[in-house]
């Protein structure tokens, strides 16, 4: 009697083992769904995308954008820049570094085109106050100026990129009296500071402290401290009116940053572009 009863016992264990098998798997998936439907989950995804930018330090922004104006095939004039074919698609672009004209216009973050003028005054004051740029050096009209956003891209990593703003006396009027006025500069579109300016002013070269000029942009720039360049060649520029400086760069790189002085026109520049 007793193995009997153990015999029925299995014989129930084992169809029950057996329904298990075939019909678990089935329910257990339905349950998952189940689960899960009319449920939203979000994750975030890191992207390549074209407005997106990491948080590059100030010494990080210079070298990405001395690279990308080291890298330019052509003049970037006001009529080059509205008339190139290119726009900002980082897909398209080739080499190590690239300058090109930003034809989506600001992101929300960024200088519109309203504020391009007086964003340049602004810092066109702070440089007068640091010594930088001599008071006479007079205001930005916005009828006299031209203004195009540039994005200054590293290409392999798109995501490390610059935007500026070049503003440049028009064209229309080259022949006019330029003396104690801007003629072009780049402003980071971001903050409004100024990375590159020329400007017109009666002086000579010995009127110009070099050392404490790259000292005084450096600190507004929230820069390291430079080095002096040290070279005996005078070709390295078409005045030999000039000191060269030495920034640190991204990684081991390093960024030149120049002062100089052309004297048949009475132009005093600093430039990041060799």
């Amino acid at each position: 009697m007793k193995k009997s009863s153990l015999n029925r016992a299995l014989l129930v264990l084992a169809v029950i083992v057996v329904v298990l098998s075939i019909w678990g798997p089935e329910r257990l998936a339905a349950y998952r769904e189940q689960s899960i439907l009319d449920r939203i989950e979000s994750q975030e995804e890191e992207t390549d995308g074209e407005g997106y930018r990491y948080q590059l330090n100030a010494n990080e922004k210079l070298y990405i954008l001395s690279q990308c104006l080291n890298s330019r095939t052509q003049p970037e004039t006001e009529l080059s820049a509205q008339t190139k074919a290119e726009d900002a698609s980082y897909q398209e672009l080739t080499g190590a570094y690239a300058f090109v004209v930003n034809r989506k216009g600001p992101s929300g973050s960024e200088i519109t085109d309203e504020e391009v003028y007086e964003t340049v005054n602004e810092g066109l004051a702070v440089l007068k106050e640091l010594g930088i740029l001599p008071d006479s050096i007079a205001r930005v009209q916005a009828g006299d100026y031209g203004a195009t956003l540039y994005s200054a891209i590293d290409v392999p990593e798109p995501r490390n990129n610059v935007a500026v703003w070049k503003v440049s006396l028009r064209g229309s009027l080259q022949n006019t009296n330029k003396e104690n006025r801007l003629i072009d500069a780049y402003m980071d579109a971001d903050d409004g500071k100024i990375y590159e300016f020329y400007v017109r002013r009666q002086m000579d070269w010995e009127d110009v402290d070099a050392d404490a000029l790259i000292a005084a942009w450096s600190s507004y720039m929230g820069l390291d401290a430079p080095e002096v360049y040290e070279t005996d060649n005078p070709l390295l520029e078409t005045t030999p009116y000039f000191k060269k400086y030495i920034f640190s760069g991204m990684g081991d790189e390093r960024t030149i940053v120049t002062v100089g002085f052309y004297d048949g026109i009475d132009e005093l520049f600093l430039k990041i572009s060799k």
